[in-house]
């Protein structure tokens, strides 16, 4: 066995490069392949897949190797892979029980026990200023790229399901979001999922712990808290070694229900998501890494776990407990984690801001209706202030972009076309916010000085 530890990489290299030239052949008629030799060759490739997982002992890697165990299976077995949405659901649940207490533990230490309240008041403006600049550039990539692939021009309608269930739309007006931000029962807010509301009861708390005159009381209380983050942390890591199994059920789930025909149609709304996030990735985030000096190889390790976990269940809450934690490894102060990545989570979703202003001139192309530059202005500043309440769950965009729909007079039939693939739009710009608040406290504990340089260099995703 020694000659195959020695050659193993150049022979998984040569197994891959065989499986993706069958597969290329089949898929363009060019060569006839039994569907049996491919799923066969398929499968053959995944236990190379298992067998180098095994070795590496990564996280990460388990689940990279799941979501492709996923995707075959998804595939191959469609009927069995629907029963499989359970398995990532028990998943969320579990994690959406760890949200609350952490985001409450981690900022109470934060500003009780570390910040002075003057830096949280400078930490909040400096978020703010960040989320909204960087989130309004989204936009305009948005807007930018459906404007040049006309991806909605020339989409038949024809073979549109009137059966499509959508969320029944409550226009918010600004005094009802902005009301929408302070809770009026905390475990009303908690059973909910309203995490901002979390974040402002939990700022309040903290606030108020840090002003206690007693200072036994307050030592007492600050060490509670560190007391709790520390268990929930410890319960998030339980937690995450059901990840792998979880994300491999999800994506099996998602293409099991929705098959792979579903893309032809709308292939090309699909492709100009995808590149516009990429590139606003490489042309705005990665330049904002490089101008905070942050270290962009290193980062990346950091953000692929929780972001791939965000990418699979298509929810931005399930990565947050894991966000929280690599990013603490990362080098950002746990004060600044805490504070900047679960507002980020109303404020800061770049991926789903980007994906609102492409699909609202989306729904216009369809409908054959040309816009104005003044009108597509107008539509991508309402998105400015109403892609603020949009919650960090599946699909929740779907609300806001109904909305907008309504607002500027746009038919909401087109919508009903999207809803076949947004899940797998609703992947990329989920897995998108997570990178974007990620790289927001990276770069807010650099403006505020105290970005932890030696541990971002020596940071191993082991």
């Amino acid at each position: 066995m020694n000659w195959f530890t020695k050659y193993r990489k150049y022979l998984y290299g040569l197994l891959f490069s065989l499986i993706i030239i069958f597969h290329g052949l089949a898929v363009y008629k060019i060569v006839e392949f039994s569907p049996l030799f491919l799923q066969i060759s398929r499968y053959f490739g995944l236990l190379a897949c298992i067998e180098f997982a095994i070795r590496k002992k990564s996280l990460t890697t388990w689940i990279l190797i799941s979501m492709l165990v996923g995707a075959a299976v998804g595939n191959d077995f469609p009927e069995f892979a629907m029963k499989l949405q359970v398995v990532s659901k028990i998943f969320l649940r579990l994690i959406k029980t760890i949200i609350a207490p952490l985001i409450f533990s981690t900022l109470v230490v934060g500003i009780a026990g570390h910040s002075t309240l003057k830096q949280v008041g400078r930490m909040g403006w400096k978020s703010i200023v960040y989320f909204e600049v960087v989130s309004t550039i989204a936009l305009f990539i948005g807007l930018a790229a459906i404007n040049f692939t006309e991806a909605g021009v020339g989409v038949d309608m024809s073979g549109l399901s009137g059966n499509e269930v959508v969320q029944e739309i409550k226009k918010q007006n600004p005094g009802e979001i902005i009301l929408h931000i302070f809770p009026e029962n905390i475990a009303k807010a908690i059973y909910e999922g309203h995490v901002l509301q979390i974040v402002v009861f939990s700022i309040l708390f903290g606030i108020g712990v840090a002003m206690l005159n007693n200072q036994q009381h307050k030592n007492s209380m600050v060490h509670f808290a560190e007391c709790f983050s520390e268990t929930m942390f410890k319960f998030t890591s339980i937690i995450m070694y059901f990840a792998p199994i979880a994300v491999g059920a999800a994506i099996a789930y998602s293409i099991g229900h929705m098959g792979i025909e579903i893309l032809l149609n709308l292939l090309k709304l699909l492709i100009t998501l995808y590149i516009a996030l990429i590139a606003f990735i490489l042309l705005i985030l990665l330049p904002i890494a490089l101008i905070f000096r942050i270290p962009v190889k290193n980062f990346a390790k950091a953000v692929f776990e929780p972001a791939s976990i965000a990418f699979a269940t298509t929810s931005s809450e399930t990565a947050l407990p894991r966000a929280m934690e690599v990013m603490e490894k990362f080098g950002v102060p746990r004060k600044i984690v805490a504070f900047v990545l679960p507002t980020g989570y109303s404020f800061n979703l770049d991926g789903t801001t980007l994906y609102l202003s492409l699909a609202s001139i989306f729904v216009a192309q369809v409908a054959g209706i040309k816009l104005s530059f003044e009108t597509q202005m107008m539509i991508v500043f309402t998105l400015m202030l109403t892609s603020k309440g949009v919650a960090a769950v599946p699909r929740a965009s779907l609300v806001i972009l109904l909305g907008t729909a309504a607002t500027f007079g746009l038919p909401t039939e087109p919508i009903f076309i999207i809803l076949g693939i947004d899940e797998l739009m609703d992947m990329a710009r989920t897995a998108t916010n997570v990178v974007g608040n990620c790289l927001a406290s990276a770069v807010i504990a650099r403006w505020e000085g105290e970005f932890d340089d030696e541990a971002a260099k020596n940071f191993s995703k082991n």
